[in-house]
């Protein structure tokens, strides 16, 4: 090699390595939408379920991420309307999973985040009633109120894991890109929040009914604005669950002939392998509970950790990675302790969802607020090395979290959907945190998880 040559190529992984964190472009700018265009060709998407930031997260050191071990401890009163009972902190956990899964219902968002079943709608549209996350373990007891256990119930849904707990997330946070302020779009359960992630909206729905099985689902979904505008995807799923795939939520899919898009989760593999992924891959892990990988309590974190790392050196090894971002999230809080107030945000459209709580009064949702935070993680050559981003930016200027219709907003940019919702187009984009250089220092394998008491 001529030596001008040598010392050419040695500048170049000089600089590759060097490559700053902060983004290198403005959101929603041309030079952002371009160089997202020009760098990303493959999208993978993996939405593991049911934790929040504090809970999974909150023993991550990194500077900028706001939890429990940077900020902390956030305390709970045993009973929100008697203080005189006490109160607990979150702490360390020294068990995997739990037993108890806290309640995720709009209801028990409600009575986490506002101490009542029936917040004033009105007031929280207003900012005159704002969430004080104090409800969290007051539902948890009154959940469970057969066991007697107030402190190992109360831990349940405080207490959080340490950096040496979860290897294969640590990794990625001191890697890659990490979000301080991503919310669920749905303060609810898994399938109205998997509604929003793939189209913009629940579409009314705000609990785990019969219609995500029954394929009624008629709003236009990202698979199907994916087909419209000629990009391939799939929706691989792990077949081992109780649950289905997203794509087939959707009417759509059924009509149009792409249940043949749907595959088993084995299939990814060998098409990472192969370098035959589509441009879409969309990740269903198998859920919920006991023998499962999604996180879902009383699923191990663990066997989460363990498909987290399967698909990343997957991807890592395969023949696509330079060109694939790696987008890991959480569907919703799962009713675990955060302590940062969710925030309103549009209505997706004019649809309601109306339940009857716990304590017999009926409560409407308007679906004009997110849900708690949750773990979101970007993962390429292309964004930087243990970054921490904090709120976006939306189209109009306004400082706004990020939330599940982020992706939507980011995607579309990339392949030119057509408008989803008014949630959708008020979502800040992160393609500006796709920088203009790859890195040459990404992880080649993740840590082996730690597999700890049950």
């Amino acid at each position: 090699m001529h030596p001008s040559a040598l010392v050419g190529l040695l500048a170049f992984a000089a600089a590759a390595s060097a490559i700053p964190a902060n983004p290198s472009h403005k959101a929603h700018s041309d030079s952002a939408i371009q160089n997202l265009k020009s760098k990303i060709k493959n999208v993978v998407v993996l939405v593991m379920e049911n934790r929040s930031l504090d809970n999974l997260l909150g023993g991550q050191t990194i500077k900028g991420l706001e939890n429990p071990i940077n900020n902390g401890p956030f305390c709970n009163p045993y009973n929100i309307t008697d203080l005189s009972q006490g109160t607990v902190c979150s702490a360390a956990r020294d068990y995997d999973s739990v037993t108890d899964d806290p309640d995720h219902a709009v209801y028990g968002n409600n009575i986490e985040f506002y101490g009542t079943f029936t917040p004033d709608n009105a007031a929280i549209a207003q900012g005159n009633l704002t969430p004080s996350q104090q409800g969290f373990v007051t539902e948890q007891l009154r959940l469970y109120s057969a066991d007697a256990n107030r402190t190992e119930l109360s831990t349940q849904v405080m207490n959080y894991y340490t950096e040496q707990q979860v290897p294969v997330l640590t990794s990625l946070v001191q890697n890659y890109v990490v979000f301080n302020h991503w919310h669920s779009d749905v303060p609810g359960p898994t399938n109205p929040n998997r509604a929003a992630l793939t189209s913009g909206t629940s579409y009314g729905h705000g609990t785990n009914d019969e219609g995500f099985d029954n394929h009624v689902f008629p709003q236009r979904s990202i698979f199907q604005q994916l087909t419209e505008t000629g990009h391939s995807w799939i929706n691989y799923w792990d077949t081992a669950g109780g649950t289905g795939p997203d794509a087939e939520f959707y009417n759509w899919t059924y009509t149009s002939n792409n249940t043949n898009k749907v595959k088993a989760l084995e299939q990814f593999y060998t098409d990472a392998a192969a370098g035959a992924l589509p441009e879409f891959s969309y990740i269903n892990p198998s859920c919920c509970g006991v023998g499962t990988n999604s996180m879902h309590p009383s699923g191990l974190i663990s066997d989460g950790e363990k498909l987290i790392k399967n698909v990343y050196d997957s991807l890592r090894a395969g023949p696509q990675w330079n060109e694939t971002l790696f987008i890991l999230s959480f569907d919703e809080t799962g009713g675990f302790h955060d302590h940062v107030p969710p925030p309103l945000a549009p209505r997706p459209d004019n649809l309601t969802y109306t339940a009857t709580t716990p304590s017999g009064e009926d409560y409407t949702f308007t679906f004009n607020r997110l849900g708690g935070r949750i773990p979101t993680l970007l993962i390429s050559p292309w964004v930087g090395k243990g970054y921490v981003e904090q709120k976006g930016t939306s189209v109009t200027g306004e400082s706004v979290s990020y939330s599940a219709s982020s992706i939507l907003r980011t995607l579309g940019y990339l392949w030119d959907f057509d408008p989803f919702t008014p949630r959708v187009e008020y979502a800040p984009s992160f393609g500006h945190l796709v920088q203009t250089h790859a890195r040459d220092n990404t992880p080649t394998a993740l840590p082996s998880p730690v597999a700890f008491r049950k």
